[in-house]
């Protein structure tokens, strides 16, 4: 059975910088979408933050394995139902992967329960180098022990997270920062991961290693379970079918 991806991105940086868009004409959502879909086991769809619902319905929800989210202008502009709808659904057991500026986001900070702050800076010649601190961890499969992006926005530490399980990639700037850059979480059922490269300005999403790395992502947070854990009073005999 395929994994259900939504790709969820605000849509809105795309629509107001000519820069932006040339980098992504259809939307960062859609080249992350394309480059999930080279892949048969994947079932992927997108969602924006001005659809009805911001795309994201009971339905699509409830029909959702793997949330990939993207947001950093308009956090507050996402209706809070839909955030407790999608937390209710990770619980439940779906995976979601938040990229970048995401770690603002109402649903990661949610999901964490702390500030998610951090220091950043937005610099032409800042570099990132993400080395990977967790060698056999499935989302850094096929990756070297490093990988370099030429160009990427500063993100460095205090990062306001709780510990996550696992840190399986950390990122060194040109000014000298670390970072945090893949974490695992779990929470309920489902898995959290969020994995640092995206800023809007940068062609990130086009990058080979940062496509595989949301691939192994997505195939890793997917549900192993088939259906939501159960909770509540239970009966005495329940195992060999007694009642009370």
């Amino acid at each position: 059975m395929a994994i259900r991806v939504t790709v969820w991105n605000e849509f809105r940086h795309e629509k107001k910088s000519e820069k932006i868009a040339q980098i992504y004409p259809n939307g960062m959502h859609e080249t992350i979408a394309g480059s999930l879909r080279k892949d048969s086991a994947l079932e992927v769809r997108t969602a924006t933050l001005d659809e009805p619902e911001h795309g994201l319905t009971e339905e699509v929800v409830k029909n959702t394995d793997v949330f990939v989210w993207w947001g950093h202008m308009a956090h507050n502009d996402v209706d809070d139902k839909i955030v407790d709808r999608v937390h209710d659904r990770i619980l439940e057991g779906a995976g979601i992967v938040v990229l970048h500026s995401g770690h603002f986001s109402k649903i990661f900070k949610k999901l964490m329960g702390t500030t998610c702050n951090l220091k950043w800076r937005e610099h032409p010649e800042e570099r990132e180098i993400l080395w990977v601190t967790r060698p056999g961890h499935p989302v850094v499969e096929g990756i070297e022990d490093h990988f370099i992006l030429p160009h990427e926005e500063m993100y460095g530490e205090f990062f306001d997270i709780p510990e996550p399980d696992c840190t399986f990639l950390i990122s060194t700037f040109t000014g000298g920062e670390c970072f945090r850059s893949g974490c695992e979480w779990r929470r309920g059922a489902g898995t959290v991961i969020y994995f640092r490269p995206g800023h809007e300005s940068f062609p990130t999403y086009h990058d080979p290693n940062v496509q595989r790395v949301i691939l192994n992502a997505v195939k890793y947070v997917a549900p192993k379970v088939t259906a939501a854990p159960s909770f509540g009073h239970r009966k005495m005999g329940w195992i060999d079918g007694k009642t009370e």
